[in-house]
């Protein structure tokens, strides 16, 4: 795999380089509420940039239902990379002179971008080849992607992978061939259902599996354990019984929560009290792990040599009930251990709550991407940059 040192190596002054960044912010109108995946794409841009290259940055926003769209516009993105970078960044379709950067306005405005036809993709991927001399892939966050602007146009060009990228392939390898034992895997968010693959892979590999988020209420409904009105999948039972078999036959130690804050509903300043897990009110809806669980995952934690999380363990975004996850982090923080935080939301929540990020061995700009391999399966946005 070619990197962006070969790249520079090579030679860029002049030359008009197309780079695939992940800018999937999430904003508030017009106002961006966390800027970390554009902070992340500035080091492969800035050292292009300064090597005199004519950078042309290709990028989606949420998912626009096949046309332009004012609300998922990248302007804001434009302006916030351009704050970073300390130079004006255009959003348009023409590369200007040398040391410049223009932003592509939402790829995904062009549903060609998502086909499924190869063919509709790659006239995309020779539209965007044809504005270029060298690709490189820098969004990790689109790499289990099959798409124009990450797989397509990885063909039709001299192809690198960018710094993000590089360092994203070097910490999974680290999780799944270099691992260093014990290794424990910590699991939050709403549902099962996202991670069943990953959960059935992680099985035959962890330690020690920690079970939190609105994940945790469908595995105590297996046990039989009411749940009150917390989220839970009914689907899923018979699966979740299935891992909590394959966990015991494996000899993996799958932990649960032991208590939880059960509110009388879903606000910020709802009422709530701690209940055990197996005292849940039927009228109650739980929002986050209570303080025996955060003592509880946090001496799980401990010993451990490799860590790797995703997802929060309760509705991080109310401050009642991001005690469960800040105390996850924390315990991450003070740890010895390689400790990835796998993305999307948790990586969010990390900077939410104000932790600092160089307390972690890695936090990852692919939520997505990051289960998609540690799932077992193949990234094309990676696979086509090997060819």
């Amino acid at each position: 795999m070619k990197t962006l040192d070969d790249l520079l190596a090579e030679g860029v002054s002049g030359r008009r380089v197309l780079v695939r960044a992940d800018l999937n912010v999430p904003l508030d109108g017009d106002k961006i509420t966390d800027d970390g995946r554009v902070r992340a794409s500035v080091p492969t841009i800035k050292k292009l940039v300064d090597a005199g290259a004519r950078v042309l940055v290709a990028a989606h926003l949420g998912r626009p239902k096949g046309g332009p769209d004012p609300k998922f516009s990248l302007a804001p993105v434009a302006r916030r990379l351009g704050e970073l970078l300390g130079q004006p960044v255009e959003l348009g379709a023409q590369t200007a002179g040398d040391g410049s950067v223009v932003l592509l306005e939402n790829i995904r405005f062009d549903p060609r971008e998502t086909s499924k036809d190869e063919a509709e993709r790659g006239a995309l991927a020779d539209e965007l080849a044809a504005k270029a001399d060298a690709f490189v892939s820098d969004g990790f966050g689109v790499v289990h992607r099959k798409q124009a602007s990450v797989y397509d146009v990885a063909q039709r060009l001299p192809h690198y992978a960018g710094g993000l990228v590089l360092a994203e392939v070097q910490v999974l390898h680290k999780l799944t061939e270099d691992l260093q034992r014990p290794y424990v895997v910590v699991l939050g968010g709403a549902k099962v259902s996202d991670k069943l693959g990953v959960i059935a892979n992680l099985l035959t590999k962890v330690d020690r599996l920690l079970i939190g988020g609105g994940m945790a209420y469908t595995f105590l409904k297996a046990q039989g354990h009411e749940v009150g009105q917390s989220l839970l999948q009914e689907d899923q039972i018979e699966q979740v019984l299935g891992f909590l078999e394959q966990a015991r036959e494996r000899g993996v130690e799958l932990v649960l929560p032991v208590d939880f804050l059960a509110a009388t509903g879903f606000s910020a300043d709802a009422e709530f009290d701690v209940v055990p897990f197996d005292a849940i009110p039927a009228d109650r809806e739980c929002l986050d792990i209570g303080p025996k669980t955060r003592e509880l995952f946090a001496a799980k934690l401990a010993d451990a040599r490799t860590v790797f999380w995703n997802g929060p363990m309760g509705v991080f975004e109310f401050e009642a009930f991001s005690g469960g996850t800040r105390a996850v982090a924390e315990a991450l923080v003070a740890s010895d251990a390689f400790t990835v935080v796998g993305g999307g939301d948790s990586a969010a929540a990390v900077r939410a709550l104000g932790l600092p990020e160089d307390g972690f061995s890695h936090i990852s700009t692919g939520g997505g991407a990051s289960l998609e391999f540690l799932e077992g399966k193949e990234l094309p946005g990676v696979s086509v940059l090997e060819g």
